[in-house]
């Protein structure tokens, strides 16, 4: 076994350690691969992950959106449980119509692509003792 020293990258989270003995994870390369498979790499950003104006319901319709709506969903989830949190709320809410999406459900998941081309660099900094903080590396 040989040391190759500092960990930079574990299963495709980067790991930043600070000098408080700090340190910060961020999925930088994972967005920048969600949003590049579902052509929105380059979308323009938005501040909030959710249009509290747009109410989004459930469609008896026969059609479904031609999109890829749960795999969209399924790779927003890993990263929702992995390092971004903050996404959760958004996530969920549009989870609940993986049966039958139509086009404004994939419309907000297309609304949470572009919250994260503005928050790529955001991710989670754990520091010694029991405080968690948000931050931007």
């Amino acid at each position: 076994m040989t040391d190759s020293g500092k960990c930079a990258f574990v299963l495709g989270i980067e790991l930043v350690g600070g000098p408080d003995g700090s340190v910060a994870m961020c999925q930088r390369r994972y967005v920048d691969d969600i949003l590049k498979r579902f052509a929105m790499d380059e979308c323009k950003a938005v501040v909030n992950p959710v249009d509290m104006s747009t109410r989004l319901v459930p469609s008896d319709a026969a059609t479904k959106v031609n999109a890829p709506f749960r795999e969209a969903v399924g790779a927003l989830m890993h990263l929702m449980t992995a390092t971004r949190p903050v996404i959760a709320y958004a996530v969920g809410y549009v989870s609940r119509f993986m049966e039958n999406p139509q086009e404004e459900h994939w419309a907000a998941v297309k609304r949470i692509f572009r919250y994260l081309q503005g928050t790529k660099t955001h991710g989670i900094c754990f520091k010694p003792g029991n405080k968690i903080d948000f931050l931007r590396l």
